[in-house]
């Protein structure tokens, strides 16, 4: 993971220093036009400026960041000569810097890095600082980029592509609307859960991954109810997705990912709503394979288990689920958001080749995945 973590209610400037410290001149700042309508891209800059870099933007990363936001992005910073990279934002700008960073050093298109340890030269330096909590991307060795024709997420996974500094100060994340901060909250309680029943867990992971969750099930309906003035709340989400990421960044994830990928490369939609709306669909199936860890899952989400059984603690677990998902107003069903049931069979094949479902506690069918489609939607 990254070697250098800096968290807390205004450390932005702290981190902008470890830069001027290290010798950088020229810095590219990696965001979304969002951000730079709110002055946050402004903000970032001027610390970078007062700190002696010279400053380019692109903020032309979208959600679900594709082949074209990458090869766009690069080029602004080949044109600019930058030395060092800054993304601003979530998941989405974190993912494309870090491939913007290996292409700048590296060569060749975004489809050479596809798969696993694929990067041969250390990337342009990389500081994530975090304006959501809920992705980890700011810390993870993982990048998915959309490839836009045959609208497929594409994983890059290389512990090289971590950045040199992972920013997580929660005063960044009091503007976050209350739907952003659902989505990504509950992408973090699925990394959390995913990575917990995982067949790569350990009990370094196991530990991170429980406590996230406890933060999650106290946290995440404050920070969405009043984040702009609970600063604990978004605190202590930040801490949450940090120790979630810790946690499938070594254990590596499931199903719901795979499934998740799909979504958002056959229709766009957002990563943590689909995440949110699969999870406990996807663990009702694991079930079988992992009760006494949905079960513990449950307890860690404040649901009192004594007097249950193995299996109806396990059930319990998979209702908790539900029932943060509910309370922060995720949508119920799939067909909601425009899914189409006869992108099932092409979604589910394309499931099964992700790989995020290898260490999945259950082995699954595409016959299974269609019928997981299928219950959510």
């Amino acid at each position: 993971m990254t070697a250098e973590n800096i968290m807390g209610a205004g450390c932005l400037p702290d981190a902008m220093t470890v830069l001027q410290t290290r010798g950088f001149k020229r810095a590219l700042i990696v965001t979304d036009a969002p951000l730079t309508q709110l002055g946050v891209t402004d903000k970032v800059a001027a610390l970078l400026r007062e700190r002696g870099l010279e400053v380019a933007v692109f903020d032309g990363v979208q959600p679900n960041p594709t082949v074209a936001n990458v090869e766009a992005g690069l080029a602004v910073l080949q044109a600019n000569q930058s030395d060092c990279l800054v993304s601003l934002g979530g998941g989405s700008p974190h993912d494309c810097a870090k491939v913007i960073a290996v292409l700048s050093t590296n060569g060749g298109s975004v489809m050479d890095y596809r798969g696993l340890d694929k990067v041969k030269v250390p990337p342009l330096a990389l500081v994530a600082v975090n304006t959501t909590a809920g992705t980890a991307s700011e810390l993870t060795r993982f990048a998915v980029i959309t490839e836009e024709t045959r609208h497929l997420k594409m994983s890059i996974v290389d512990r090289q592509i971590a950045p040199l500094l992972s920013v997580n100060d929660p005063e960044l994340m009091r503007g976050m609307p209350a739907p952003l901060t659902a989505a990504t909250g509950m992408d973090a309680l699925t990394h959390a859960v995913e990575s917990y029943v995982s067949t790569m867990a350990t009990p370094v992971t196991d530990a991170c991954a429980l406590h996230a969750m406890r933060l999650i099930g106290q946290y995440l309906p404050r920070a969405v109810s009043n984040g702009k003035e609970d600063i604990e709340a978004r605190e202590q989400m930040a801490y949450a997705q940090f120790l979630a990421g810790m946690a499938f960044n070594n254990a590596l994830l499931g199903y719901v990912h795979a499934m998740a990928h799909q979504l958002g490369g056959q229709y766009n939609l957002p990563h943590g709503v689909c995440n949110a709306m699969l999870l406990p669909h996807v663990e009702a199936v694991n079930a079988s394979a992992c009760a006494p860890r949905l079960g513990d899952i449950a307890r860690a989400l404040g649901v009192d288990t004594a007097g249950l059984g193995v299996e109806a603690a396990a059930e319990a677990g998979v209702q908790a689920m539900r029932d943060l998902a509910k309370a922060v107003g995720i949508p119920a069903r799939l067909s909601e958001l425009g899914v189409k049931r006869e992108d099932f069979a092409l979604m589910a094949a394309n499931a099964i080749k992700d790989g995020s479902g290898y260490t999945n506690p259950k082995k699954l069918s595409q016959a299974d995945i269609e019928g997981i489609f299928e219950k959510a939607w």
